[in-house]
């Protein structure tokens, strides 16, 4: 039995998560990716292998997710995004992904 990394960890439930998500036009995918450093969301059409839009945070703490929550529904809403499907990406439901969705659904987003 070999260990495996985090990183593969996280691949794994990414695939997980993949094979039942996908995003349309009507209705396209929010993905969220967790770095280091900061957080990002793009809003990605799946069946035209699309992204429609993307918006990335300065920090990564929750008061940062919940300002990109915020910023990502108003930029999605421009575009005529009205609902989407939440992607998390392999990344754990945590509070600062928890306080990302909540502030996109405040601003107007249907999960």
């Amino acid at each position: 039995m070999s260990m495996q990394s985090k990183k593969d960890l996280r691949t794994r439930r990414h695939y997980r998560v993949r094979n039942k998500v996908s995003g349309t036009a009507a209705r396209p995918r929010m993905a969220v990716f967790r770095s280091n450093k900061r957080l990002e969301v793009q809003f990605i059409d799946d069946e035209a292998r699309v992204t429609l839009c993307g918006v990335a945070s300065e920090g990564k703490n929750a008061e940062a997710a919940k300002a990109l929550g915020t910023k990502a529904a108003e930029l999605a809403k421009g575009k005529g995004i009205e609902t989407v499907v939440f992607d998390r990406g392999g990344f754990t439901f945590g509070s600062n992904l928890k306080s990302l969705a909540d502030s996109a659904r405040a601003a107007g987003l249907k999960f």
